[in-house]
């Protein structure tokens, strides 16, 4: 019976670096925004607080150990740990270059570049959304600094891989005009570095909706929730008109030479969706073929970014969590083709996707995988 690998999301957007200080006011880190979180409807559990007031320094190495620690605990297989990468210039690098650089700490890593360009949607007013910092996928020479970047990574022993081969995990690849050709090139260059090859894997719902590009390269895909249940079961209608935005609008802005967008949802109130609705629909989805690798998801609650134009879940607890997380572990082993379940998410704080202890839950959310684990004879 093979090991089911559980790999939580991991963001490394709680420590300080001079561009959220530009971008968001000096000392900005992620603890802003959930701090300043308030409740926008009777029973809506915000702010949410870590467990001890553990608002937590990812410069610190100590906070580095203490994650990996309690997340070996109970049963977390490794992190995939979010990579920012714009043309040779990195954003909040330092967790994974402290991890890298700290070999005892036994947690195994992969890396998940998140490819898109930023922006200041989640503050901005409508009409004046700004482009913060952006990619030119274009640069062939960026491909290969970026490869050797990687590569000290990939050499690492706690690294991911599989038949040998490092997992690179890229969240937007159709945004990438050239894509087919830079990866036969990163592929060609961990050839010549002594790897096997890589095995790469897209993440992000869009990724996995639009039909127009080439996944052949590709060994996995991700059905990452709650973006791929919320569009797979949303109202078809607004399907062409969500995918058209995703793939053309950063190339209409930069034909254009706009760097600012159009619009800005806003909302009166605050979306509401039931986690146990939601959680259902995750369970009657199928794999859309022998690629795909399944997802679960703590939570969901992004109003302490968006406010009233965000949307969040409604009757998640720990004890759901377990019940749902069980049987997707057995889902996994009857209909899908992978060891490995990815999760949303290890500290997604703000979005409200956490498997961190809280004040309260506590470690309620770790138990749960550990339990399910344990019952299923896995390697806890």
């Amino acid at each position: 019976m093979t090991d089911i690998k559980v790999i939580p999301l991991y963001l490394p957007q709680f420590h300080r670096i001079p561009e959220n200080d530009e971008w968001w006011g000096e000392g900005f880190t992620e603890w802003v925004n959930v701090k300043g979180a308030r409740p926008l409807f009777e029973g809506h559990y915000q702010p949410r607080v870590p467990l001890h007031d553990n608002y937590y320094d990812l410069s610190d190495v100590e906070t580095l150990k203490w994650q990996c620690k309690i997340a070996k605990e109970y049963g977390i297989y490794g992190f995939a740990m979010y990579h920012y990468w714009f043309n040779g210039h990195l954003l909040l690098e330092k967790p994974m270059e402290m991890l890298l650089d700290h070999p005892e700490i036994d947690m195994n890593y992969c890396i998940s570049w998140a490819n898109h360009d930023w922006n200041d949607s989640w503050k901005a007013t409508a009409g004046n959304v700004r482009t913060l910092i952006a990619h030119d996928f274009d640069d062939e020479e960026d491909w290969v600094n970026h490869f050797n970047y990687m590569l000290k990574f990939f050499k690492d022993p706690r690294y991911m891989k599989e038949d040998g081969m490092p997992l690179l995990i890229i969240y937007v690849p159709q945004l990438i005009d050239k894509l087919d050709k830079m990866l036969d090139l990163w592929t060609s260059m961990a050839k010549e570095s002594g790897l096997p090859g890589i095995k790469y894997i897209y993440q992000s719902v869009t990724a996995c909706i639009d039909k127009g590009w080439d996944r052949s390269r590709f060994a996995y895909g991700i059905q990452f929730h709650p973006g791929y249940v919320q569009y797979m079961t949303g109202k078809a209608s607004s399907r062409w008109w969500f995918n058209f935005v995703v793939k053309y609008s950063r190339k209409v802005k930069k034909l254009l030479g706009i760097k600012r967008g159009l619009a800005v949802i806003t909302q009166k109130e605050v979306k509401k969706v039931s986690y146990d609705s939601d959680w259902e629909k995750i369970l009657s989805l199928k794999p859309e073929n022998s690629t795909m690798i399944p997802s679960a998801m703590v939570d969901w609650d992004n109003t302490p970014r968006k406010q009233t134009s965000g949307w969040c879940y409604t009757g998640a607890d720990p004890e759901k969590f377990k019940k749902y997380f069980r049987s997707l572990v057995e889902k996994t082993r009857k209909e899908y083709r992978t060891d490995k379940i990815f999760i949303f998410a290890w500290n997604e704080w703000a979005e409200g996707g956490y498997l961190e202890p809280d004040e309260k839950y506590g470690l309620g959310y770790l138990e749960a995988i550990r339990d399910v684990l344990t019952e299923n004879n896995e390697v806890v």
